[in-house]
């Protein structure tokens, strides 16, 4: 998280949530060049496994692992009292994640648990949002994303976390603010995998 960065009002999270909920009445059919997948055709759903050491080039020195089990659950977040949610979304996820950091200079080591909510994946790239539950580094009940890259070849995989150089925005009068992160938001895999590494096998978005 940027220092000295204060979160979003209230009344903008709203506005953000508002804007979510609008967006998630576009039916694939709406829009152009776009058609849904036939019904008679088995929906393969997407999952994301593995553990790994990345390489963070402003901390190089110190030990950063992600583990990674998150598997879709399309339509299962629901919000009854939302017309346009009590369904829930193609999106949803369930699953987890363990984060530790170990500072080189210190030996201090930070971890974090969080319970995934949302996951898409494109070929070979993820991104996933999960929500803090037990830390002793991290606010619980935040949300945080992650993307991950499964390298072919000789390509190395590779993970980016929406809390690391990213996530940065301003309010009206021009401050910088810590955005709230919002499902499945997750910036580009921007660090190298040096240890371990993951398997995310794609699957197609269930239309209802």
């Amino acid at each position: 998280m940027v220092r000295g960065i204060k979160p979003r009002t209230a009344a903008t999270v709203a506005a953000v949530g508002l804007a979510f909920a609008t967006l998630a009445t576009v039916t694939p059919a709406s829009a152009a060049g776009s058609a849904a997948p036939a019904k008679d055709h088995p929906v393969r759903l997407a999952s994301v496994t593995g553990s790994a050491r990345i390489f963070y080039a402003f901390r190089p020195d110190d030990e950063i692992r992600f583990t990674v089990d998150a598997q879709a659950a399309p339509y299962t977040r629901r919000f009854p009292d939302d017309p346009q949610l009590k369904d829930g979304l193609p999106t949803d996820a369930r699953g987890t994640i363990h984060f530790t950091h170990r500072k080189a200079e210190t030996g201090e080591v930070g971890t974090a648990d969080a319970a995934v909510d949302c996951l898409v994946t494109g070929d070979h790239v993820a991104t996933l949002t999960a929500v803090i539950t037990k830390s002793d580094a991290m606010p619980v009940g935040q949300r945080v994303g992650l993307s991950i890259s499964q390298g072919h070849g000789h390509a190395k995989d590779r993970l980016g976390f929406s809390w690391g150089v990213v996530n940065l925005d301003v309010d009206a009068n021009g401050k910088p603010v810590q955005p709230v992160v919002g499902t499945c938001m997750a910036p580009a895999p921007f660090a190298p995998v040096v240890d371990g590494g993951y398997t995310v096998r794609p699957g197609d978005l269930e239309v209802r």
